[in-house]
């Protein structure tokens, strides 16, 4: 049978490893877009 109990807390413990793994990942794409602006800016394209 299903516990509904131990359901509901694997998933509040889901949600907040979900949680991490798009602000990680928004940070990197963050700086790959960062460094990208200032590589260009250095060459002197625009």
């Amino acid at each position: 049978m299903l516990n509904i109990e131990l359901f509901l807390t694997t998933l509040a413990i889901m949600w907040q490893g979900m949680l991490g793994i798009f602000i990680v990942t928004g940070i990197i794409m963050l700086s790959v877009v960062l460094m990208n602006r200032l590589n260009n800016n250095a060459n002197g394209d625009e």
